[in-house]
């Protein structure tokens, strides 16, 4: 395999027409260049430079590997480019996997983060209510939904973003409506509205417990989603119970009331690949993740 640099100092001396001026060009020796030059031609097994008159001219196979250097050199200036870019996070791909209602709550402000920081990278989005069990099949950023403490497995951090309480979603006229707090044991006989088609984590933790304050909930109702849930519980369907961050933005009929004795609580981790961790958008992604989740909180606060 030829060394690419003794190539270089080649090129250079063919370009500027001796060893001498290569040298001053480059910041060499003259006997550093002669040195380079010699190897290059014991590498390849070929004579490249001959002598004429005072001076020195490549011969006919040095000007065949100067022609083809300047498209190898070019090439290689361009791949070298490229990891330039990789490294700085200024071109390729990064995918971020999250669940639903974290979607239209975070991604909106880490996209746009994203695309303005890093817009010669692509991005791939994908919703994602589990973290695979193959490592090859996660992304490199996955929001998800677990217990404090897990363990994502080998080849991956979990950097906890947010404890997020639940709390049960009543028509305004309930006569729930105006506590200040609920006892999950009070809502054994309402009509339940269920807002977990996936039978998620997050449905799992709300049936623990129910389980442990003695009962279990009876679902009247089957939504996809939380909008959907929210919207019968609107209607005065029923009421419905999920995470406080899935309850932000309430439809204008309803109230939003906090569960107790027992409280579920889901925490939200970013699951991070540590082959990528140390990258630029994904230090940027998880910022604007953690971000996301401070105002979150605030806004919760607010309400």
């Amino acid at each position: 395999m030829l060394d690419v640099h003794r190539l270089r100092v080649f090129r250079s001396v063919v370009a500027s027409g001796s060893i001498g001026a290569a040298a001053a060009n480059l910041g060499y020796t003259p006997s550093a260049v002669s040195q380079h030059v010699s190897a290059l031609q014991r590498e390849t097994g070929l004579k490249l430079l001959a002598r004429h008159g005072r001076g020195i001219r490549p011969t006919a196979a040095g000007h065949a590997l100067a022609a083809q250097a300047d498209g190898v050199l070019e090439r290689l200036g361009e791949a070298e480019s490229m990891i330039a870019d990789l490294r700085a996070g200024r071109t390729g791909s990064l995918s971020v996997a999250y669940f639903a209602s974290v979607g239209s709550a975070w991604l909106p402000d880490v996209v746009r983060v994203l695309t303005t920081e890093f817009p010669g990278v692509r991005l791939d989005l994908e919703l994602a209510e589990h973290i695979p069990d193959q490592a090859e099949d996660r992304a490199d950023v996955q929001v998800a939904v677990a217990r404090r403490g897990f363990d994502p497995g080998s080849g991956f951090t979990a950097h906890h973003l947010l404890d997020d309480p639940y709390v049960v979603v009543l028509p305004r006229g309930h006569r729930f409506a105006d506590r200040d707090e609920i006892e999950l044991a009070e809502l054994a006989d309402e009509s339940w509205v269920d807002n977990d088609f996936a039978r998620g984590w997050c449905r799992r933790n709300l049936l623990e417990a129910c389980t442990a304050a003695g009962f279990s909930p009876t679902f009247h109702v089957e939504a996809h989603d939380y909008p959907t849930a929210l919207a019968f519980v609107d209607a005065g369907i029923g009421m419905t119970v999920l995470p406080e961050l899935g309850a932000v933005q309430l439809p204008p009929g309803t109230v939003a009331v906090p569960v107790v004795r027992p409280t579920p609580v889901r925490s939200i981790h970013a699951v991070v690949q540590d082959a990528v961790a140390h990258t630029p958008p994904v230090v940027a992604a998880l910022e604007a993740l953690r971000q996301a989740a401070v105002a979150s909180r605030a806004a919760v606060a607010a309400a």
